[in-house]
């Protein structure tokens, strides 16, 4: 009476299921906050590449001025040596500067003339090195201007000697580097000065254009990255979504999952509160099946604590030696009970005579080939077989279990490690399966270096290999 009760309350309940309970897509608020996590992470990302782009890009600019600049010093004292050289060897005082032969400085004024420009004269070695880019100029120990020579800017200062190296500029601000080196005598008498410079302008243009590629490089690239950094925060972003999805998903079905048998208990519950008097025979239906329900949840909840467990792994393994031999006989004496009421055959295919031993804990091993076994007879239909296979190969220990039963479709084997996940859900809650053993099996597996796989066919069967390391 009882049951029957729980049974129209049950069938008129939304609870009631033929799977999963399907948790769709995010809302719009949960669709609105990753989608600003996703924003700011490749906002964190573009940053960062950005930053250190433009750091990049800083540090290669200045290494190519400092080298250049280093580059244009040295020809700068190169023409000066040059030039000091050949003028010590023909003069020794102010007074012979007129003295200077033209093919040596063909353009060579004196203070005391007019000098419009550079002058034309015959080719030469020096003339040709320092004429349109260098300007020279001869000045006294007073830093009185005795001669110049090359390039003349106009309100470039004359400047006094030292410091030997010195940066100027002209009225229009453009940038010059010279160089001074003392002129002496024979005595080592030092009687003028000369002074070597060079313009900057054809420098300046050159960082210009520089400065230029690598600002519309670094814009291009700042373009890839930001592109780039959208797409890669969503790659982030999957594993997080899915993880969140999977939990909610996985709150459901456990609420799911608990909620049928506590209403089925409280649904018993009422209906015998509502009776007046309740015979002997009805008490102990109520029971039977308060009884029946505290044992789903108490299964459930130990399963679920179970995986839990696994997941977080709270609970150290305890590995020890263990014979897998011992472990299936074990598991097909606890099982048959079970195969015979569902009429099934169980049988044992040891094929190897040798002790296959494996460093695990024995008790979820044990739980872990269970588990497949019980799923193995629950979707077999009547009269079918289960068979449990040892085997050994090579270094690898690999247990099958095989069945005849309603098998299971290449779309569903994706699932199957899933949690709550059933093939049949209404053979499997007439079972009292919720869905766990499969995951729990997987979870046990992977914690012993392990690997659970799945083959089958619709209407053929299927066989569950799991495979771990063998000792010795």
């Amino acid at each position: 009476m009882a049951w029957d009760i729980v049974s129209t309350v049950l069938g008129n309940s939304p609870m009631k299921s033929s799977g999963k309970l399907s948790v769709g897509p995010a809302s719009g608020a949960q669709y609105q906050l990753f989608r600003r996590s996703r924003l700011r992470l490749a906002i964190w990302y573009a940053g960062v590449m950005g930053t250190i782009l433009t750091l990049l890009g800083l540090g290669v600019y200045q290494a190519i001025a400092h080298a250049h600049e280093v580059t244009i010093d040295r020809e700068i004292k190169s023409v000066a040596d040059a030039v000091h050289d050949a003028i010590e060897a023909t003069v020794s005082s102010p007074g012979q500067l007129s003295r200077v032969p033209p093919q040596l400085l063909p353009d060579l004024c004196l203070s005391a003339e007019t000098c419009l420009g550079p002058q034309n004269g015959p080719p030469h070695r020096l003339q040709r090195t320092y004429q349109y880019d260098y300007y020279i100029r001869i000045v006294d120990p007073a830093s009185r201007l005795l001669a110049t020579g090359g390039i003349r800017p106009e309100g470039l200062p004359v400047t006094a000697p030292f410091p030997p190296w010195q940066a100027l500029q002209d009225e229009k601000g453009q940038d010059y580097h010279q160089v001074a080196l003392a002129l002496e005598n024979e005595s080592q008498e030092v009687w003028a000065y000369l002074m070597v410079g060079r313009s900057f302008q054809d420098f300046d243009q050159y960082l210009s254009s520089v400065r230029w590629s690598l600002l519309l490089g670094l814009l291009l690239s700042l373009a890839l990255v930001t592109a780039a950094s959208w797409w890669l925060s969503a790659l982030a972003m999957r594993p997080i979504y899915q993880s969140y999805y999977q939990i909610q998903q996985f709150t459901a079905d456990a609420a799911h999952e608990l909620r049928t048998p506590l209403a089925a208990i409280r649904a018993t519950a009422e209906s015998v509160l509502r009776l007046p008097h309740i015979s002997d025979k009805e008490a102990q239906e109520t029971l039977t099946v308060v009884n029946r329900q505290s044992q789903r949840l108490t299964t459930l909840v130990s399963d679920l604590l179970l995986l839990s467990r696994l997941d977080s792994k709270q609970r150290p393994l305890v590995k020890s030696a263990c014979c897998l031999q011992d472990l299936i006989s074990d598991i097909v004496e606890e099982m048959a009970a079970f195969a015979i009421a569902e009429e099934i055959a169980l049988a044992i295919d040891f094929q190897t005579q040798v002790p296959v031993v494996v460093f695990g804990d024995e008790e979820q091993l044990y739980r872990l080939v269970l588990n497949l076994v019980n799923n193995a007879i629950t979707y077999t239909p009547a009269g079918g077989q289960v068979t449990l296979t040892l085997k050994r190969k090579q270094q690898q220990a690999l247990v099958l279990v095989s069945d005849n039963g309603i098998g299971i479709s290449l779309e569903q084997q994706a699932k199957i490690f899933d949690r709550f996940y059933r093939v049949d859900a209404a053979r499997a809650g007439q079972a009292g399966n919720s869905g766990l053993g499969l995951a729990i099996a997987q979870s046990i597996a992977k914690s012993h270096s392990g690997s659970l796989t799945v083959a089958s066919q619709l209407k053929q069967g299927s066989t569950f290999a799991f495979s771990l390391p063998a000792l010795p």
